[in-house]
């Protein structure tokens, strides 16, 4: 694989913002409301949310141990195509175009447009998610510098504003309501497969904790910086989740959160009036707002490299220069996410992205496993805490949630298998070589 030489220009406490910007958003304060009503209580929503903390906790130690000792851009495209075969790297990095970045970015940008709508009568939900695509995307196509001071300043707001909504929650709610187990048994639930889903949609809720590895070759000092802001930032998205939804549930009865997308405004106006309901309804707008700012950021790094080494997308690394950011990587980014905001619902988008991101996430975190048995002279500055028992642990929630996804959600879940085939197909396409053979070597 080529290594793309730029400036180490991303400190460590951007690229723990990074990570913390690019989890919290969508699905924190609209799935909720879908849990309650395919599980039936609040009990078994905090389980699932305190699962999705685990299993993104498991995996930033993984990736904590791969990003340090490959310190590369492209996330998942530039680790499996070291680890395994360019092929699977190509796939991936695929899965990260469409899965990754742009369908999380038109999510988002959905439900940013209709917890505005309320507060803005008249202009239609999708105007405004294309509009906020077309906006921080040109911000971050900038530069990677000012992007990065207006992703800092924003996600500070965020965090507090995260924070504030727990609080009240917690102290002017019924915290007891969040331990009600409802209708049927945990056991039952479990054997039933409806936790394992709920995990994928929760697992989307988490989606953006490896954010950083695909800035890997722009961080300042990475061996230290990268396990660092993975594990920090992924600890801080955990607690603040799991208390967040706790309050979710203690403004109001399971029965008038159940179903509900705008689940932070439902709770609020419950809870505190219709007043504050508008005023919840703002803030988390603005938590929306930067999660796609964040995508913007990492996304089309990885469509850079890609251009880096395949030839024919080489156009992917042009009207770069300086400290502008990969123009025309964000152009294809953002044209992927305006076309997925103006056609798909947001619910289809939760099963196939959770979905198709585990089966990737999956094969990343085995590559841990991979590289110690084949490579077990490699330089790791970091090791994962806890291998290799957090990373089957890792592993094996990943298979659980996507084997009965398969089975309870299947148009979904072959709708994401046939996204994978087609990156392999591309593959076959645009590589210039007859053969899929041979393994990509360590850059020096």
């Amino acid at each position: 694989m080529m290594t793309h030489a730029r400036g180490r220009r991303i400190s460590a406490r951007t690229a723990t913002m990074l990570v913390i910007a690019s989890t919290i958003g969508t699905g924190a304060f609209t799935t909720t409301g879908l849990l309650l009503d395919d599980l039936g209580g609040a009990m078994p929503v905090m389980i699932v949310w305190a699962l999705g903390g685990v299993l993104a906790m498991c995996g930033a130690l993984a990736y904590g141990e791969l990003t340090a000792a490959m310190p590369e851009n492209g996330g998942e495209y530039a680790l499996l195509s070291r680890i395994y075969h360019p092929a699977v790297g190509f796939v991936s990095g695929w899965i990260s175009l469409v899965v990754g970045f742009s369908a999380p970015m038109a999510a988002a940008a959905i439900a940013f447009g209709a917890y505005l709508e309320p507060l803005v009568p008249g202009v239609d939900s999708k105007l405004w998610a294309i509009g906020l695509i077309l906006v921080f995307s040109g911000v971050h196509a900038t530069g990677a510098r000012g992007g990065a001071r207006f992703q800092d300043a924003i996600t500070a707001l965020e965090l507090g504003l995260v924070a504030l909504l727990a609080i009240v929650g917690l102290a002017l709610g019924e915290p007891s309501r969040a331990l009600e187990l409802g209708r049927g048994s945990l056991g039952g639930l479990a054997t039933s497969g409806r936790l394992a889903v709920g995990l994928v949609w929760v697992s989307f809720s988490y989606t953006g904790w490896n954010a950083v590895a695909y800035v890997a070759g722009e961080v300042k000092d990475p061996e230290r910086t990268l396990p660092r802001a993975l594990l920090g930032g992924t600890a801080v998205v955990t607690c603040l989740y799991v208390a967040l939804n706790a309050a979710f549930l203690a403004s109001a009865p399971p029965s008038v959160l159940a179903g509900e997308v705008d689940v932070a405004q439902v709770a609020a106006r419950h809870l505190l009036g219709p007043e504050v309901g508008v005023v919840v309804g703002a803030v988390v707008a603005v938590g929306l707002a930067t999660t796609v700012g964040a995508i913007a950021i990492t996304g089309p790094r990885v469509y850079e490299q890609m251009g880096l080494d395949h030839p024919r997308l080489a156009w992917l690394t042009t009207s770069r220069a300086g400290a502008r950011g990969p123009v025309r990587a964000s152009v294809l980014q953002t044209g992927i996410a305006l076309a997925l905001a103006a056609t798909a619902t947001f619910d289809a988008l939760l099963t196939y992205i959770g979905f198709t991101l585990a089966i990737s996430n999956a094969l990343t975190l085995a590559g841990v496993f991979v590289m110690r048995a084949r490579e077990p002279a490699m330089s790791r500055p970091y090791r994962a805490w806890g291998h290799p028992w957090t990373t089957a642990v890792a592993i094996a929630l990943s298979v659980w949630m996507t084997v009965h996804t398969l089975w309870q959600r299947p148009i979904a879940a072959l709708v994401g298998l046939a996204t994978i085939v087609i990156g392999l197909l591309l593959y076959v396409v645009l590589s210039e070589r007859s053969d899929l053979g041979g393994r990509v070597t360590r850059a020096a």
